[in-house]
């Protein structure tokens, strides 16, 4: 049985059907429970919960904040492909890195781009 989203392959018993889609757990994951990168509560809560240091960040969000820093500005794909991950991975990253003020979003040339806070 394959992912009617990713095309990846699922074991019997382990797909996920949402609205009469036949899903793996990651894509069934992501429909049910999307990023929010726009959440004024979730940008208070790492702000209270962030040490005198400021918010942590996990490797790979430090490895995306790199990027952005680095090119000035990227856009979601471009962040994946240099990573090697899914999209939806990198944006659910992103979101925190948002919710922690360290990214924002800009329109350049009619396209979404990451930059440094």
């Amino acid at each position: 049985m394959k992912c009617e989203k990713c095309q990846c392959d699922i074991e019997e018993g382990e797909e996920i059907i949402l609205h009469g889609h036949t899903l793996c757990e990651d894509c069934g994951m992501d429909a049910m429970s999307p990023a929010r990168t726009c959440d004024p509560w979730a940008v208070r809560s790492a702000s209270l919960t962030s040490g005198t240091d400021g918010p942590h960040t996990t490797p790979v969000q430090d490895r995306i904040l790199s990027l952005i820093s680095e090119s000035g500005g990227m856009g979601l794909n471009e962040i994946a492909e240099k990573l090697d991950m899914k999209p939806t991975d990198v944006e659910r990253e992103i979101a925190a890195l948002r919710h922690m003020e360290k990214v924002r979003g800009a329109l350049v040339d009619g396209k979404k781009v990451f930059r440094p806070w």
